[in-house]
């Protein structure tokens, strides 16, 4: 658990910082949030004023409300907020995610959110940020993930899915960043056949057109014709529409998920997948460890996924100092791919 002298505080509400007045991704409603990403668990509705990267202000707007009290501010700026100095810095997880580093009292603190390092066309690159004390993610953290380029998964996505024209090919991914992901790695391999949305994934599509993110064309499927021919098509899609009623217009489509899961040997048969391709917002095994090493911090709490076991590795092999962290943190472990929300809330 967090010192009590702590410059962050583990409250009901979520992680707190006194000298800011704020809260960093609040669980519950608070005056103040300071906002990594637009994800569900990260980002929720009911604030007194919200502050977030201007790049996300499209989604968060999409998803908590036109009218919210948003506050956009640009990467690396540094705000004074209260008695703290705060600056946001790219996280690499999805369009205008975030680190946040919070500096007060001669002690300086980064959260990371959800974040990873590989390369994404979708949206800014990790930039890697030193502070004393660093809270890290570890949704994938154990040695047997460790991802392929982006570029490799979406050569066997278009490989699958131009090997059956007789056949609509649906692939199911989250909503919001893994959808416009894979549709930026697509164009990055010359891709300019007309894609189709579930309207889940269409409604969130502007925000990414808007930041300049290169795209192939896209539809809703909701605009063709009831009985328009599907075969060749591809068609993105949510994981809650894979067994609704929405799939009552498709005649025996192929359908695939992509996902980090997708790495461990039997996910994709759990879930009814004819195919699973491996690809996700998180850092890996490797990505976690240099991104810890890289902060120079000289205490780690770690939250989500493997938090004991990474905490264990560091204190044990590299010798950081670390720890889980607790809390609402503590249950938000794992898969949370059956989350009710059309994306799972990590995003993984």
């Amino acid at each position: 658990m967090l010192p009590t002298d702590a410059l962050l505080q583990l409250t009901p509400q979520g992680l707190y910082c006194e000298a800011a007045g704020a809260w960093i991704d609040p669980w519950r409603p608070v005056p103040r949030a300071l906002i990594t990403h637009a994800h569900a668990d990260h980002a929720r509705p009911g604030c007194g004023e919200y502050w977030a990267t201007a790049s996300s202000e499209g989604i968060l707007r999409k998803r908590l409300g036109a009218g919210i009290k948003l506050i956009p501010v640009d990467y690396g700026a540094l705000h004074r907020i209260g008695e703290a100095r705060v600056s946001f810095h790219s996280a690499g997880h999805v369009l205008g995610s975030a680190q946040i580093r919070l500096e007060a009292g001669g002690e300086s603190w980064l959260v990371s959110g959800d974040y990873k390092r590989d390369a994404d066309p979708s949206c800014a690159p990790f930039e890697p940020v030193q502070a004393d004390v660093f809270i890290t993610e570890a949704t994938f953290g154990w040695p047997i993930y460790r991802w392929r380029p982006g570029i490799a998964v979406a050569r066997e996505i278009v490989q699958w899915w131009q090997n059956a024209p007789e056949r609509a090919s649906i692939l199911f991914c989250y909503a919001f960043g893994k959808a416009q992901r894979v549709l930026a790695e697509l164009a990055c391999l010359g891709i300019s056949d007309e894609i189709l949305l579930h309207g889940a994934v269409e409604a969130l599509m502007a925000p990414y057109r808007e930041a300049g993110v290169q795209l192939p064309p896209t539809r809703a499927v909701s605009s063709l014709e009831r009985k328009a021919d599907l075969s060749g098509r591809l068609v993105l899609a949510p994981p809650a529409a894979h067994r609704s009623v929405w799939m009552k217009r498709f005649k025996t489509p192929q359908t695939a998920f992509v996902s980090g899961w997708m790495a461990v040997r039997g996910a994709r048969r759990r879930r009814g997948y004819e195919r699973g391709f491996v690809l996700s917002d998180h850092a890996d095994w490797d990505g976690l460890l240099s991104s810890v090493r890289e902060s120079g911090a000289r205490q780690v709490y770690v939250t989500h996924g493997n938090s004991d076991g990474l905490a264990r590795y560091l204190h044990e092999v590299e010798g950081i100092a670390a720890e889980p962290l607790g809390g609402a943190f503590a249950a938000e472990r794992g898969d949370n791919e059956a989350a009710a929300n059309n994306d799972a809330p990590d995003g993984a």
